[in-house]
């Protein structure tokens, strides 16, 4: 990676940077992501994206900036579609839900948040030292978290292997050399967490709750590694869609607990009684304002909810 050098001749390094961009537009690619935007001008920034949007809207700039939360709040307010988060480092109950709900109803006016489980850069200790179940949690979090989540190569297949204790480097990093996964392997040796993506996936396309940013409200749980938030919106014809995601951030026990939901973030009055279906498993219960779950390792770390009124 060269610095670019925007003192000598702003004006030849603006034009260039955009001819570049306009170039690979031409070649069909609609998406950049943008490494470290933070350590260039934000002006140049508030320019390009500008005119790459006068032309062409559909066109989005990923900032990956993992920076002071001012910066990253600015890069979103000139211009960038999407931001990387802090996700990757809030892994307990409680500061999941405080960022959560800063991410939806805080900064949701500055930045449209990506949910990354992992990166090139970054491989936390979360994932090192968790197991599958670390990666189905995060998986989980991300996919129903946030409109946007993103997924580095390598994580299908657990890929949790650090260059050194305390490190956040992947071993044999992609950076430095070519990495052949056998995919075919994988999948006919069930080690692969493909399907699971897949049915996250589906769940979200299904599930315009899922595709909104700003209708994320956290229950009240009495365990303090299970965490657990709805999402709702209304559709076009008029009803509502509900999702209640539950997770227990726990990657190594067992929790059980009781949830304590607000009904009227739910659309539903206190004393109502309604359907969940878990969207992963199929499994359907009744439920109201208190209900148990047991969810972690021999069975489903997260519960994926959808909720409909009673038969």
């Amino acid at each position: 990676i060269y610095p670019l050098n925007f003192d000598n001749d702003p004006d030849g390094i603006r034009a260039e940077v955009l001819r570049v961009v306009r170039l690979w537009m031409t070649h069909g690619v609609r998406i950049f992501r943008v490494d470290n935007p933070h350590t260039k001008p934000v002006q140049f920034w508030e320019w390009l994206l500008g005119e790459v949007r006068r032309t062409d809207p559909d066109v989005l700039f990923l900032a990956e900036a993992f920076t002071k939360p001012a910066m990253m709040r600015t890069l979103g307010a000139v211009g960038f579609h999407q931001s990387y988060t802090y996700f990757t480092w809030r892994n307990g109950k409680d500061e999941l839900a405080d960022y959560l709900t800063e991410l939806s109803s805080e900064t949701d006016h500055l930045m449209r948040p990506n949910l990354f489980v992992n990166t090139p850069d970054i491989l936390h200790a979360f994932l090192q030292y968790g197991g599958p179940e670390a990666f189905k949690i995060r998986a989980a979090l991300a996919a129903t978290g946030s409109p946007s989540w993103g997924v580095y190569a390598g994580f299908e297949l657990f890929e949790h292997v650090a260059v050194r204790p305390g490190s956040e480097e992947y071993l044999d990093s992609e950076k430095y050399q070519v990495r052949i996964r056998d995919w075919a392997a994988a999948d006919a040796s069930g080690h692969t967490l493909a399907p699971y993506l897949t049915r996250l996936n589906q769940i979200r396309r299904a599930h315009p709750a899922l595709q909104q940013l700003r209708n994320l409200t956290i229950h009240r749980t009495d365990d303090p590694a299970i965490l657990a938030f709805s999402k709702r919106a209304t559709t076009p014809d008029g009803t509502d869609d509900i999702v209640l995601v539950v997770v227990n951030v726990d990657p190594h026990a067992t929790r059980e607990t009781s949830i304590h939901l607000d009904m009227p973030a739910l659309g539903r009055a206190w004393f109502d009684s309604f359907v969940v279906t878990d969207e992963i498993t199929g499994e359907t219960w009744t439920w109201g304002e208190h209900n148990f779950v047991r969810l972690g390792p021999g069975g489903e770390p997260a519960h994926v909810f959808s909720v409909r009124p009673p038969a």
